[in-house]
């Protein structure tokens, strides 16, 4: 595979601009967004792993700040920005149209990567572009704060995955599962805990969505 290149976007979202880390190996079969959790930023170590991952298998990726610096310094005094799901969705909005604007990803199909709050999200925009959303994927996914009219219309094939020990968050996976129009599919890892810290956890979880992605995401 030829050699990746990375390049630090600006991605315009209303009267805020946010920005976000860009990486497209050679000829990519796809591109993934990814949405990272309450209290993250795009330099998640969790998400970044399974990005290198995705890269590895001709996969691009765009990992972008949902909030500015601003918002960031004053959610962790407050942290009124966490919950704020519908913010979300339009900030990963305007990410997928900078991936549809960029030469580089604008003909490919596109997966979303959603974690914890961050999965909420990616549903979201999934059911509000059910035509630009091929694929999705959540790790330790919060569904149930998703709104429900556009948990209902998601149409992209979505893999569910959660952590063995997480049984809060396998019920509320279960439950979205139930409320989906499509099969979603869960997938759980046995002895990982909602960060998938236990060894060999997140390396599993990067496996799960690469094969995920692969399968659905074909230009």
């Amino acid at each position: 595979m030829d050699r990746a290149e990375t390049t630090t976007i600006a991605v315009r979202a209303g009267p805020v601009a946010l920005t976000g880390d860009l990486v497209v190996p050679g000829a990519p079969r796809g591109v993934v967004l990814f949405a990272h959790g309450s209290g993250s930023s795009r330099h998640s170590p969790r998400n970044r792993a399974v990005a290198r991952h995705l890269t590895d298998h001709g996969l691009a990726t765009l990992l972008v700040d949902l909030l500015t610096a601003d918002e960031e310094d004053a959610e962790r005094r407050t942290g009124h920005l966490r919950f704020d799901i519908m913010l979300l969705i339009e900030r990963l909005d305007a990410a997928l149209d900078r991936l549809r604007s960029d030469p580089a990803t604008a003909a490919l199909p596109v997966g979303c990567f959603g974690a914890s709050t961050g999965a909420a999200a990616a549903l979201g925009v999934a059911g509000r572009r059910p035509s630009d959303v091929a694929a999705v994927v959540a790790r330790g996914g919060r569904p149930d704060l998703t709104p429900p009219e556009l948990l209902a219309a998601v149409r992209a094939p979505t893999l569910l995955i959660v952590g063995g020990d997480d049984a809060p968050v396998i019920a509320m996976n279960r439950d979205a599962q139930r409320r989906m129009a499509i099969a979603a599919e869960l997938r759980i890892v046995p002895g990982a805990t909602h960060l998938f810290a236990e060894p060999g956890a997140l390396e599993r979880v990067a496996e799960l969505a690469a094969g995920w992605f692969a399968r659905h995401l074909r230009a």
